[in-house]
Parts: C-alpha cells; sequence; structure tokens
C-alpha cells in the first residue's frame, strides 16, 4: 500500500505549526508551518479533482480551526492530536 506523501504533510503541519509557535512564542512562525504544508498538501491533491481538493483543504482547514475550541476542553497537545488523527485518517482514506 502506497501512503500518498500528503499525509504525513499534513500531520507535520499541524503538528509542527502548533510545535513551532509553541516553542518560539511566535505564532506567525507556527501559520507558515501550517501554510506551507496545506500548499505542498493542496498541490499533490490536485491531481484527484478538485472535489477531493476542496473537501481535504476543507478538513485541514477545519482541523486546525476545531483544534481551538476543543483546546478549552482538554487541552492544547491532546487537541492537537485529536484533530491530526482525524485529519490524517481522511486524507488517507480519500487519496487511496
Amino acid at each position: 500500500m502506497r501512503i500518498d506523501p500528503s499525509v504525513p504533510a499534513v500531520a507535520l503541519g499541524l503538528v509542527g505549526g502548533y510545535g513551532i509557535a509553541r516553542a518560539t512564542g511566535q505564532r506567525p512562525l507556527g501559520g507558515v508551518v501550517l501554510a506551507a504544508a496545506g500548499a505542498y498538501s493542496a498541490n499533490q491533491w490536485r491531481r484527484r479533482g478538485p472535489a477531493v481538493t476542496a473537501g481535504l483543504l476543507a478538513t485541514y482547514v477545519g482541523a486546525f480551526g476545531a483544534s481551538h475550541p476543543l483546546a478549552k476542553k482538554i487541552g492544547a497537545w491532546p487537541s492537537v492530536a485529536v484533530v491530526t488523527a482525524a485529519a490524517v485518517a481522511t486524507t488517507g482514506i480519500l487519496t487511496q
């Protein structure tokens, strides 16, 4: 089974973006990581058509957005882990 390169990129964007922002105290720097991974992934998804690209991009951005209110309930790192797992699983399924 071949794993699409966007699968680890999604994980890197969400976990790495948050980790960089937290470690440096520079939220924009984390945003750069998030955006770069998202752009790379969207480029990979584009070959699968506009519907898949739009759906996975919405999943990626939605995961980022959902992590914020979820963090208030379960904590920051657990929230990042939950939304990353969901986004990675969705990406893995839709890019098989």
